[in-house]
């Protein structure tokens, strides 16, 4: 049986993606490896966001072609968002991939396995993204009580700087009973944290439906399984609508958590980004789901160092940030991507003014960030155990405040072992900058 491996780069979407190609191998006879020293065959899940992303994808292949000289390795396959970006730069410039799959012909992967296996080299498909299934039977490669969950493909928003609808095409929404079935076999397997995701996780249902189709999905998913933490990654706060606030302060298992990238806070940049909605439009939400949602996280992103960006729009970022005072917050320095109308814009900005803004924005969050994790000392809170930690002699998990891989743990000592997937009730005792440390309950 002849072995693959994979090398799953990017968001947690590209790495849905990547659980539907474990699936077809497996089916198509392949045994999946995670020893890339052992595998004959390996794929490289690319991603094509921002430059230090496309070069992270560069990188990651160049360092692989060495196993094609010293152990076993016959070839190697892209796919994912750089590929289907750069299909023709990647197979002329880079000698050391062999197959090209596209992100609309991921069940054709075992193709691109076989060709490479019988040694041939320039296999390419790439079959049209927006015509080609959503969803799939996947292996989760994600610890068996925590799950993401791909609701929509693609992106309508059209935001200046982004180049996603180039790589992946129009919104387009999985129904409903899809993606409940899906659910439902995630919930059979164990899954206790849901994330459901996508582009704009908010939009879901429009294109299908004509209306938006974001709580109707949550009630569903409730309605047919007993997976007790539902968390919505990836709204955006123009499509934030009163049902889905309702919704998320009375639904007892949507965490009372929300993802809301807001990009920026001036109008001026807001509009020139083609950003839904302006500053009025992002505080309005803000304060709904506040005054609406005691105890809410929410957590956000801005883009510093956009093209025209002046300091007194800077400026008046970083005091919205010192307002408002997101419980999660991250940010990116503006990377000039081809082929978006971002990157012909006048007022380009040099890059060490971008760093420089970078690391304001950053430093403003981070007192921010250790005064919300002081105010939870002496408080309990639900963690979702991760694991244990021999060295440090200590559990580590995460409570409904804390996304998988974006968020900070809560560590806790506990009187006897606490199993992964397991909830337990910790008390709060010490604050770190993004983490909390805390001692189980019985």
């Amino acid at each position: 049986m002849n072995k693959i491996g994979f090398v799953s780069l990017g968001c947690s979407k590209n790495l849905v993606d990547t659980e539907v190609m474990l699936r077809h191998l497996h089916e198509a006879g392949y045994e999946i490896t995670p020893d890339e020293t052992e595998a004959d065959v390996i794929v490289v899940n690319t991603c094509g966001f921002i430059e230090s992303a496309k070069q992270e994808s560069i990188d990651n292949i160049l360092d692989l072609a060495w196993l094609k000289e010293n152990r076993k390795l016959k070839g190697i396959i892209a796919t994912g968002c750089l590929v289907e970006r750069y299909r023709e730069q990647v197979l002329a410039e880079m000698p050391e991939v062999d197959a090209l799959v596209g992100v609309g012909s991921l069940s054709r992967i075992a193709e691109a396995a076989d060709a490479v296996l019988r040694g041939e080299r320039g296999f390419c498909v790439f079959d049209d993204k927006e015509s080609s299934p959503l969803g799939g039977e996947r292996i989760l490669t994600t610890p068996l009580y925590t799950a993401y969950l791909k609701i929509a493909e693609g992106c309508d928003n059209r935001c200046t700087y982004c180049a996603i609808p180039l790589i992946r095409g129009k919104f387009r929404s999985r129904p409903i009973e899809d993606i409940v079935e899906e659910a439902k076999d995630l919930c059979a397997l164990g899954v206790k944290e849901l994330n459901l995701i996508a582009q704009d996780t908010s939009r879901y249902g429009l294109d299908l439906y004509g209306e938006y189709r974001l709580v109707d999905l949550v009630r569903a998913i409730c309605a047919e399984t007993d997976i007790p933490w539902i968390r919505l990654l990836y709204c955006y706060p123009d499509k934030i609508t009163d049902d889905l606030v309702n919704e998320l302060a009375t639904n007892p298992r949507l965490l009372k958590y929300m993802d809301v990238p807001i990009q920026h806070i001036a109008d001026p940049v807001l509009s020139a980004m083609n950003r839904h909605g302006d500053g009025a439009t992002i505080r309005d939400t803000v304060r709904r789901l506040r005054e609406r949602v005691p105890g809410v996280t929410l957590r956000s992103t801005a883009i510093v160092g956009f093209p025209g960006e002046t300091e007194e729009q800077f400026a008046e970022l970083c005091g919205f940030i010192k307002e408002v005072k997101f419980d999660r917050f991250g940010a990116f320095a503006y990377s000039a991507e081809e082929g978006t109308p971002a990157a012909e814009l006048d007022g380009q900005i040099e890059e060490q003014i971008k760093q420089d803004r970078y690391d304001i924005l950053m430093a403003t969050q981070l007192p921010i960030s250790e005064a919300l994790n002081e105010q939870k000392i002496g408080k309990t809170v639900t963690v979702l155990c991760e694991g244990y930690d021999p060295v440090a002699a200590t559990h580590f998990g995460r409570s409904e405040a804390d996304a998988p891989d974006i968020d900070g743990k809560v560590y806790f000592s506990a009187p006897r072992r606490v199993a992964e997937g397991d909830f337990v009730t910790v008390r709060i005792t010490e604050a770190m900058d993004y983490d909390l440390i805390g001692e189980a309950e019985e």
